[in-house]
Order: C-alpha cells, then structure tokens, then sequence
C-alpha cells in the first residue's frame, strides 16, 4: 500500500470513528438522550420492600423505546433523559409517575357469563378489550373486577444502565 493511501484510509477512519459510525447509534461519547431518541437499556426494578418486580437482566434481553412516544411510565422516560452511553443511574419513582394511584374507573361490575359460574375471588380475567382484571367479589350473578394496574399505587425504584442511543434522521 502506498503512503497516500494508507493516508486516505486512517482519514477514513477518524472521520468514520468521529461520526459516531454509519447507523445512526452511539455506542458512547457524549450524545446525551434526548425526546424522539431510541435507547436500549438493561433495567431492575424493584418495590420499597425489596421485591424485583421486573428486570430485563432476567430475560437475558435489553429494552428498548422511544423517549417521549408514551411507551414507558412517565418516571421512567424522565431517568434516562440526559444520560450518555455507559451510564448506570438509580431512581425512586412516585406512584404519580409510574402507574398512578388506585381509580375506582377501571372497578366493573359485569354479569357472570354462562359456563364461568366456578368463578372465584382472586382469579385474573382479560377484559373484552384486552386489559387483565382480578376478580375481587363474586356475586349471586355477577362479578366485581378490578382492572388497575398489579402496581398501582406503588412506588417504584429502578437500576438503569443505558446500553445504546439512536438517533432517529429525518
């Protein structure tokens, strides 16, 4: 290889290295996240007592989703605002800012359906529209469920470790 070159391509390369790449993620340096970026995260999460709730780790799988699209609790798009590639931080989320407080809007009251009879207090059901449900009374002909979140009202604390960054190009 001749000196002009082996020049061109250690050009190349720092101008490559220096973008941060062709695809548009940032594997660390200072990009920051930002609203409309896609991360990739490795989370635990866990309640005031201790007890692990959840934890991406577990399923041997990052998460990912799009700050401000709605997809995750709103404390959770909060934490990882700002954040560069590498960092781990630690958050405690109200309930206000993960799944809200209990709402006597998602409590029904619906008729027993024919060949559900056995129905008994504690047993999860899907709702028409998908959501789940517990069965919390069991009634002569009907059934009360409760379609709150299994978190509702909880407090939620949360180890993030932001893995990778993409920006989104118009």
């Amino acid at each position: 290889m001749t000196r002009r070159s082996s020049l061109a391509a250690v050009c190349l390369a720092l101008l490559i290295a220096a973008c941060g790449g062709t695809d548009g993620a940032d594997q660390g340096g200072d990009l920051r996240v930002e609203e409309g970026d896609i991360v990739e995260v490795h989370y635990d999460g866990t309640l005031d007592d201790g007890t692990i709730f959840d934890s991406s780790r577990d399923r041997a799988a990052p998460f990912s989703f799009t700050v401000g699209s709605a997809d995750v609790i709103t404390g959770f798009d909060q934490a990882v605002r700002g954040m560069r590639v590498g960092e781990t931080v630690s958050v405690h989320i109200s309930p206000e800012d993960a799944y809200g407080m209990p709402s006597d809007d998602n409590v029904f009251e619906v008729p027993i359906a024919p060949g559900q009879e056995d129905v008994a207090t504690g047993d999860e059901v899907t709702l028409s529209n998908g959501r789940p449900g517990v069965v919390i009374e069991v009634k002569a002909d009907s059934v009360v469920i409760d379609a709150n979140h299994e978190l509702v009202g909880e407090a939620l604390n949360f180890d993030i470790e932001l893995l990778s960054i993409t920006r989104p190009t118009d």
